[in-house]
């Protein structure tokens, strides 16, 4: 099988009807006064909350966003739920950034709806928001800088069905339900395997984020539909338990995976052939985009409403390639 690396680019067209997004009117947006109470010279000082902190995407976010606190001179305070599920933990944190007097909040948001009051919170004491991986239904936010989740899982779709050749009964295994980035990559791949008629989903369970529950969820997928031929795993922690459970069942290679992320683990599976493709995403740039985006839009720069950070599918064949493992390795 031919693998080509596939780069494949957001169009505002694409995600004008998602929920995701900030907003959904296309171009620019310039503030007309500095936010947050920031003066036009001086330090900054920005709180970036992701969903989580373990796992090795959070931390590539992170070091994008120091990254550009750095070379900005801005004042950065990382702080997140340990677990993507703990939408209280996140709003409490939110809540906590805003009474010590932060300028900007750059934000990975644990659920699309449940963060709309803290946004709108944020909005009225002047501080400055951008959401990053995982927006909020609200156009508050400045900017929203992602992947195209839907577009991306589309994309692995048609990875998958192209390696099982067409036709055969798959799974699925989305992350956190009413996480936007979870139910986006969901929708997507269901969109992109429709295009396959001779091809059944059998299963669709989500794994809380967890490789533990992933491993058993999947598992069960292999109990309950014998002729299963591939799995879709929408986040790190799905694919590693479903790797797992498919290496212990005796059936790597013969099941495939194809896998948001690109953790070390995941890397290694694939290159031991447990994970046949990776949708591999930029959360470096995710991360300094954010951060920049704030930066530039409290100074009095125009900001994009909406700032693609794109996604390659990286598979053995191209896994070695100068580009992929730029993307792989940001900081050499």
């Amino acid at each position: 099988m031919k693998h080509l690396l596939t780069v494949v680019a957001i169009g505002l067209a694409v995600l004008g009807c998602t929920p995701q997004q900030p907003g959904s009117d296309a171009g620019s947006v310039a503030p007309s006064q500095p936010a947050g109470g920031a003066e036009s010279t001086g330090e900054m000082n920005f709180a970036v909350v992701p969903k989580g902190l373990t796992h090795q995407f959070w931390l590539t976010v992170k070091k994008g966003a120091e990254t550009a606190a750095s070379e900005r001179n801005i004042k950065m305070t990382w702080l997140g739920p340990e677990k993507e599920t703990d939408v209280v933990k996140q709003i409490n944190i939110i809540e906590d950034m805003l009474g010590s007097g932060v300028n900007g909040i750059v934000m990975a948001a644990c659920d699309q709806d449940a963060l709309v009051d803290v946004v709108k919170r944020a909005s009225e004491k002047g501080v400055t928001v951008v959401t990053i991986d995982s927006g909020v239904n609200s156009d508050i936010p400045v900017s929203f800088v992602a992947t195209d989740n839907t577009a991306g899982a589309s994309a692995a779709a048609k990875e998958l069905a192209q390696l099982i050749g067409n036709e055969g009964e798959v799974g699925v295994i989305p992350f956190v339900k009413g996480a936007a980035t979870s139910e986006l990559r969901e929708q997507g791949f269901m969109k992109g395997i429709a295009e396959f008629p001779n091809i059944k989903v059998v299963s669709v369970q989500h794994c809380q984020s967890d490789v533990s529950k992933a491993m058993n969820i999947t598992e069960d997928m292999l109990t309950s539909n014998p002729n299963l031929k591939g799995i879709f795993a929408a986040n790190e922690p799905a694919a590693l338990g479903a790797a797992q459970a498919i290496k212990a069942a005796g059936k790597a290679g013969q099941i495939k995976i194809v896998a948001f992320d690109a953790s070390d683990d995941e890397i290694s599976a694939l290159k031991e052939g447990t994970i046949q493709a990776l949708v591999v995403q930029n959360p470096f740039k995710m991360g300094y985009e954010g951060v920049k985006a704030a930066y530039d839009y409290i100074k009095g720069e125009k900001v994009e409403k909406r700032i693609d950070t794109g996604v390659t599918i990286v598979t053995q064949q191209n896994l070695n390639d100068l580009e992929v493992q730029k993307l792989l390795n940001p900081l050499g």
